[in-house]
């Protein structure tokens, strides 16, 4: 009697340790499965972060002719500037119109390139009520690194979703304008601000007409841009630099802004600063032919940010001119 219950006891045993290892087992390969599957349980914060990214991390072998619009760097923490690092703040009353009137033309029948500006007393003077500004700009354009070449082929839905991936956003016209041409509110941003001057920006090179249908048949694509490709690497140019000390402002790559000085009319996208051909490339100009979805070989972008007001700050203009001090 005792002799059978005792082997009961002891086949139980044996069968609860069969069952054990067996889901044990089970329960490893479902998890090597997952694993070997890449697959993201739905709702996990795994899920979570994947949903949230914007656009694919840049990889150096993956980057097209033109660059790429992936987040360049890790977010960035407010310094001293009250600005993030690779930003310049600027503060300042922007004036809606100035009266600024060319003495002297490169081109007298197309009248683009404005070789000298009248220095009358009234030029910089504002004729209407100010708006105060204050915020964060990209020191230089996309991916706003010192010697990268400025990405181009952009969109301004591609430059908005960038800038907001990177924790910024798109500038609007007007705080451009300001970054461009300074409280002093001169037709260029180098020089004394009247004079242009094709050696200070990347500007006025000469035009190469675009095949539009070699720019967007895949394949010609690559040999067309660089055919027509004229941009520098951000920097180059140590006098093309605004009086807040921002870079590039004028040339180079044309920049995506938000329409807002004319109201979005006739779309929320405008154009700022020109590009390397010789065009207008001055700070107040904007070119509001284009919607939103257009993108050509000579279109990049720059983002701003809110500035963040720390404890003592000596003042946006200061810390850019002793910035660009330091750089000579």
């Amino acid at each position: 009697m005792r002799r059978n219950r005792a082997l009961s006891l002891f086949g139980c045993f044996l069968m609860m340790l069969a069952v054990a290892t067996v889901t044990a087992r089970s329960h490893a390969a479902d998890r090597g499965r997952s694993r070997g599957s890449g697959a993201v349980e739905p709702g996990s914060p795994a899920a979570a972060r994947s949903s949230l990214r914007l656009l694919p991390p840049a990889r150096t072998h993956d980057l097209s002719l033109l660059g790429s619009f992936a987040r360049p760097t890790p977010e960035a923490v407010p310094t001293a500037t009250n600005c993030p690092t690779g930003m310049v703040e600027v503060e300042g009353d922007y004036c809606p119109y100035v009266e600024q009137r060319c003495v002297r033309w490169l081109d007298p029948a197309t009248k683009l390139q404005c070789a000298e500006f009248a220095r009358a007393a009234t030029s910089s003077k504002c004729s209407m009520k100010t708006e105060h500004k204050h915020f964060c700009v990209d020191r230089y354009e996309w991916p706003n690194y010192a010697g990268a070449t400025p990405v181009a082929m952009a969109s301004w839905y591609d430059a908005k979703a960038a800038c907001e991936g990177a924790g910024k956003r798109l500038c609007s016209d007007t705080e451009w304008t300001l970054s461009c041409e300074g409280q002093d509110r001169k037709p260029y941003p180098y020089g004394d601000g009247y004079a242009r001057d094709d050696q200070a920006c990347n500007i006025d090179k000469p035009y190469i007409l675009p095949d539009a249908v070699r720019i967007f048949d895949p394949k010609t694509s690559a040999l067309e841009l660089a055919r027509l490709d004229q941009r520098e690497p951000s920097g180059t140019r140590n006098s093309c630099v605004s009086p807040y000390g921002v870079h590039d402002m004028v040339g180079n790559v044309d920049e995506w802004v938000v329409n807002v000085s004319q109201a979005g009319k006739p779309f929320q996208s405008g154009l700022k600063g020109g590009y390397w051909g010789p065009v207008r490339t001055r700070c107040r100009p904007m070119t509001t032919a284009h919607n939103e979805t257009f993108r050509y070989y000579q279109i990049g972008f720059r983002c701003c940010g809110e500035a963040h007001p720390t404890e003592s700050s000596e003042g946006p203009l200061a810390l850019a001119q002793e910035t660009r001090s330091s750089q000579r």
